[in-house]
């Protein structure tokens, strides 16, 4: 798989993962065991199904290359290959994040007041 993939996180984590120095995941993902993350193609699902309705998010991209064997690619959702983080996930391999908000509806809006997911 090439490109980035992404974690959907409360800005409040994010920023105590920033003070930290990397993310150790959710309570979900910590109760699983991994850190779930989706890729481009997933990603408004994962939205629309985990995290209706929020509005303190931020969506982080991380490279996959900088995580090595920790990332597995599972199978989930239908099938589909989800990416997994075996490890708490180190500042240095994420990049870009946006803050955005998640309608009831499930689309996402962006801070700077775009819609959706492209």
């Amino acid at each position: 798989m090439s490109g980035p993939v992404y974690k959907l996180v409360g800005r409040t984590e994010w920023a105590a993962a920033r003070a930290a120095g990397a993310y150790a995941g959710s309570e979900v993902d910590r109760a699983d065991g991994y850190i779930h993350l989706s890729t481009a193609a997933q990603l408004a699902e994962t939205a629309r199904r985990h995290f209706a309705g929020r509005a303190d998010l931020v969506l982080v991209a991380v490279d996959p290359a900088a995580l090595g064997g920790a990332l597995r690619w599972e199978p989930s959702r239908g099938g589909d290959l989800f990416p997994h983080l075996y490890q708490p996930l180190p500042l240095s391999a994420a990049g870009p994040e946006r803050a955005l908000a998640v309608r009831a509806d499930g689309v996402m809006v962006f801070e700077d007041g775009t819609a959706g997911w492209t």
